[in-house]
């Protein structure tokens, strides 16, 4: 499968938009669709921490969005362990 596949596949799978997918896992807007439209290539690595973490996490925007007063910010910060 080609990078720019996956990184389309990783996405559907959560159910986000392709600006949600970067506010939540902090990554430019532009990387990501450079990715996407195949001009530019994902790190190896990158994907397979993102699959890795999408996977075992089970990130959904459902899921996200079902915590109530949360937002993707919020949450990523609970899952990055970072303070407001």
């Amino acid at each position: 499968m080609e990078k720019a596949d996956k990184i389309k596949q990783l996405r559907a799978l959560t159910g986000m938009n392709r600006k949600e997918f970067c506010e939540y896992f902090q990554i430019p807007y532009r990387t990501v669709s450079e990715w996407e439209r195949d001009g530019r290539h994902a790190p190896d690595y990158l994907v397979r921490l993102l699959e890795y973490y999408i996977r075992i996490e089970q990130i959904t925007k459902d899921k996200v969005d079902a915590k109530p007063g949360s937002s993707l910010e919020s949450s990523m910060r609970e899952h990055f362990g970072e303070d407001e």
